[in-house]
């Protein structure tokens, strides 16, 4: 199958691309950069050089393949408090793939993530038939839902908030990691007693090529390996790692002391994977984050800037 993917140097992109090339796939993947570029031809992948932007482009890339992952969004933009200019970017590359793919059966896998749900009231974990109606993200997802019904199949891989590996070097840990050092504390709001799911990079990544190769069109789906951490057990790993103190800090403080990561540092997300398990057979076989962290490669690289 010829895959064009989008972010295909990001954080699960470099997973993807190599999960992909290894089950016989041909990938073009979309560069913004020589530096990406060089990185898609070493790794056997054809380079196609543009970004989200590119809206002509993408459309006769995706038109041109047998089916499309889109992973690539605009978090320079979210990073820099412009979240809805990324979102929106977002909702309309999806439209135009959508207009490249329709009444092909061809398949189109985009992302979303479980924290989406966190603020729902869910009384139990969230499950792949959660739904919401409207929102940043959630209307990207139920676009992508409808699409189904414009003779694609399409499916949605919801992210866990912490996707983790030595891959990662931007996500929510590197992010945290890079808080307690500069605060001199690894922190956590009230109890901590607040669940984050977790997910391997390369247990994604096989995800992505599974739902690309035989998701129904319509899905929604997990990629979800611990169901739910608590946050103090997290914080408790990185205070260990950095031999900093643990400490809890109360709700008012939290914008404070996480910036940006207050919401989700505080937000309940448990959430299961049993329903995409049992669809497509999937089975997270890596190490779980707890276990990943006490690996140390996140504490071997230079303190990042904290966003």
């Amino acid at each position: 199958m010829r895959v064009f993917v989008t972010g295909a140097t990001g954080h699960v992109g470099s997973a993807v691309v190599p999960e992909l090339l290894e089950a016989g796939h041909h990938v073009v993947g979309l560069a913004r950069s020589d530096k990406s570029a060089a990185a898609l031809t070493a790794a056997g992948a054809q380079v196609y050089r543009g970004d989200l932007d590119d809206l002509d482009g993408l459309a006769a890339t995706a038109a041109a393949a047998d089916g499309v992952i889109h992973l690539a969004f605009k978090h320079d933009a979210m990073f820099a408090g412009d979240f809805d200019s990324a979102v929106a970017a977002d909702l309309s590359a999806i439209e135009l793939l959508g207009d490249a793919l329709a009444d092909t059966g061809k398949p189109l896998v985009t992302t979303s993530g479980t924290m989406l749900l966190a603020f729902a009231g869910l009384e139990d974990a969230a499950t792949e038939a959660d739904a919401l109606d409207a929102g940043p993200r959630i209307d990207a997802e139920n676009m992508v839902v409808a699409l189904a019904e414009r003779g694609i199949r399409s499916s949605i891989v919801r992210l866990a908030p912490t996707v983790h590996s030595t891959l990662d070097r931007n996500g929510f840990i590197p992010t945290l990691i890079s808080i307690a050092r500069s605060k001199g504390v690894a922190a956590y709001v009230g109890d901590g007693a607040n669940r984050w799911p977790a997910v391997h990079t390369l247990d994604a990544a096989r995800l992505y090529r599974l739902a690309l190769e035989s998701a129904p069109a319509g899905s929604r789906l997990h990629a979800v390996d611990d169901q739910g951490i608590p946050f103090r057990e997290i914080a408790e790993a990185i205070g260990h790692r950095l031999n900093l103190p643990v400490v809890s800090i109360p709700s008012t403080q939290a914008d404070a002391h996480f910036g940006f990561l207050s919401a989700p540092a505080t937000a309940d997300n448990p959430s299961s994977s049993t329903l995409t398990q049992d669809l497509l057979g999937w089975k997270p076989v890596q190490p779980g984050l707890i276990d990943d962290l006490d690996q140390g490669h996140y504490f071997d690289v230079p303190a990042t800037t904290t966003r």
